[in-house]
């Protein structure tokens, strides 16, 4: 087990060595699994670090995946309920009528909601973010100082993004680790220029459950502030090469 920074640029350094590495998951998930066994790091759903006072990502190195940085509904309470009631579009997904309401939001350009006819996007000012549509500004926003708090409470810690090459796909992808980074001071600021730059995004997320007791009742995924995985540094003031 790795306790300190020293001890995982050792381990890390051998690991590099050895090349190709078939994913020990198929999926997203698979890079941070497949490091995290040959570190001998516990799958970790906690909000805690992974070894010491830092936690370990791991990044495909040109991946335009997307990453969730945080997931906070917005204000005033029940505001995704109005956002599904006046948005919402039923979805073949599902054998129901329902409606259901998936988009991704942004600062640059109005989206397209479904086949509703309907157009949102993101806006802010010195005080709020909040959601706009082609007619109108919507009461349903982020107060950003309430923002700013919890994100920099959720960010407070060290980390470590370990980035590697790939090749393949779903259970045949293999990667080779090619370096890594130590980083600090989270920049709430800095989230907010890449959100004005239209690099920060806001997902929204309301679906229904597809299977089990609560199959076809209302999910709603949580709305989450998301970033291209490869953009996901630029959130830090400090950052340092290690291995």
């Amino acid at each position: 087990m790795i306790n300190t920074v020293d001890d995982f640029v050792a381990e890390f350094n051998k690991i590099k060595a050895l090349g190709w590495i078939k994913t020990h998951r198929a999926g997203p998930t698979g890079i941070g699994k497949t490091l995290e066994d040959l570190l001998g790091i516990p799958e970790n759903n906690a909000d805690a670090p992974d070894f010491g006072e830092y936690e370990l990502k791991s990044k495909r190195i040109g991946a335009s995946s997307m990453l969730t940085i945080f997931t906070r509904a917005p204000e005033p309470k029940r505001a995704n309920a109005y956002l599904l009631n006046k948005y919402g579009y039923p979805s073949d997904a599902y054998d129901n009528d329902d409606l259901v309401l998936h988009s991704t939001l942004t600062t640059e350009k109005f989206t397209k909601i479904g086949n509703t006819g309907r157009h949102l996007k993101i806006k802010f000012d010195d005080e709020k973010i909040w959601i706009a549509s082609d007619i109108e500004d919507e009461d349903v926003y982020w107060d950003k100082e309430k923002l700013r708090k919890a994100f920099e409470k959720k960010y407070k810690g060290k980390f470590i993004y370990a980035f590697a090459e790939s090749r393949g796909f779903g259970q045949d992808e293999e990667f080779m680790f090619d370096a890594a980074f130590e980083f600090s001071g989270f920049s709430y600021d800095d989230m907010i220029d890449l959100l004005g730059a239209g690099d920060v995004y806001i997902d929204l997320r309301i679906g229904q459950y597809h299977g089990g007791k609560n199959s076809g009742k209302l999910h709603d995924h949580g709305t989450g502030f998301r970033i291209k995985e490869a953009d996901q540094p630029k959130l830090f003031k400090i950052k340092k090469k290690i291995a």
